[in-house]
């Protein structure tokens, strides 16, 4: 991995704001993966791309803003979920990392943190899950670090719940569980008008009760693959219902299992039902009803490293969306060898394409 390089992209990205566009005090901005994708492109072997992807992608973002009031252990409970202190957030999260160990850090914030884990569309958390990804390979240094704190930071400004959220409880594995989901009849407005109609919806809270429940926290992160896993392949189905927010059902729980070995087992379990409902959500708001016929499906790529190939194509495509999605699902075909994981991949490069 290009550390050199990401740790030059993360400098420069830090300067700017985690939104932009719209009104980000009310959560109508889209999100900045400069980050996230610049870790991708590192960790890909592309570090030599970083700089110039970097340089296209700055001029779409917005700058920081100023602080306003310190967050302290006294009065951070009324700060969470307000995202026009997202400057007092990260402030809080430098001076949290200069006198404490990252990892000691992260397991006092990330139950603090969980409950809100739809904050900015699950991109706080996924935020959080690129940085430790590379804190964790030694990939990076100073800059690194202070990637991880604004990743906590957006993730604690944006924090907002899954209304009506339940813990698995029940028989189904993952795949069978998303397929139970129903579907919002009114799958109009931002993601925070629809998420607001789950409450109210038949059927919500006992679809994501029905997911496996784990006897045992070494049942965990099988469970985390498999739910990344099904939710990859679905994306092949049905990721024309939403190109964008449907990537967040996979790399959500990706996130998630790549930080699951750096908290406490106490923890997994209730990780696990927080992606799950997390996941769940997006499918109910976004995936249309009926998937597309497999003849209007894109094939999988062939040769002799099909995996290079597709990450190849989403590295020279350079949407943001698509090379996160693509990491995620070369990281299913690995695990699994299921052809049509990258074929999920090929099929967000077609609908994305520019």
């Amino acid at each position: 991995m290009n550390s050199g390089a990401l740790d030059d992209a993360y400098e420069r990205l830090h300067r700017m704001g985690p939104e932009y566009e719209g009104d980000r005090d009310h959560n109508n901005g889209l999100t900045n993966h400069g980050p996230m994708a610049a870790e991708v492109l590192a960790r890909r072997g592309y570090g030599d791309r970083i700089g110039r992807w970097v340089d296209g992608y700055l001029p779409r973002l917005v700058e920081l803003p100023d602080t306003r009031q310190p967050i302290a252990e006294a009065n951070w409970t009324a700060a969470l979920g307000d995202g026009s202190r997202v400057a007092d957030w990260v402030d809080h999260f430098r001076r949290e990392l200069a006198d404490r160990p990252w990892r000691e850090v992260l397991v006092e914030w990330w139950p603090r943190l969980l409950p809100g884990i739809v904050a900015g569309s699950t991109h706080g958390l996924i935020r959080v899950g690129h940085a430790v990804r590379a804190l964790q390979d030694g990939a990076t240094g100073p800059a690194g670090l202070d990637e991880f704190g604004h990743g906590l930071a957006f993730w604690a400004a944006r924090s907002r719940p899954v209304p009506a959220a339940r813990r698995p409880a029940g028989h189904l594995e993952p795949d069978q569980a998303l397929a139970g989901i129903p579907h919002l009849a009114d799958q109009s407005g931002l993601i925070v008008q629809r998420l607001g109609r789950l409450a109210e919806l038949p059927g919500w809270p006992a679809a994501q009760a029905a997911l496996r429940a784990p006897a045992a926290p070494a049942e965990v992160p099988e469970l985390l693959e498999r739910l990344v896993d099904a939710a990859v392949l679905r994306y092949l189905e049905r990721g024309h219902g939403s190109p964008v927010l449907l990537v967040h059902t996979a790399t959500a729980p990706n996130a998630v299992l790549h930080t699951l070995p750096l908290l406490p087992d106490e923890l997994w379990a209730p990780s696990l039902a927080a992606v799950w409902s997390a996941s769940a959500a997006i499918v109910s708001a976004y995936e249309p009803a009926q998937p597309l016929a497999r003849a209007e499906l894109p094939a999988a790529p062939r040769g002799d490293d099909p995996a290079t190939a597709i990450v190849e194509r989403a590295t020279d495509h350079g949407d943001e969306h698509v090379m996160k999605f693509t990491d995620t699902a070369v990281e299913a075909y690995e695990r699994t060898g299921d052809p049509d994981t990258l074929a999920a991949a090929r099929h967000i490069i077609e609908l994305t394409r520019r």
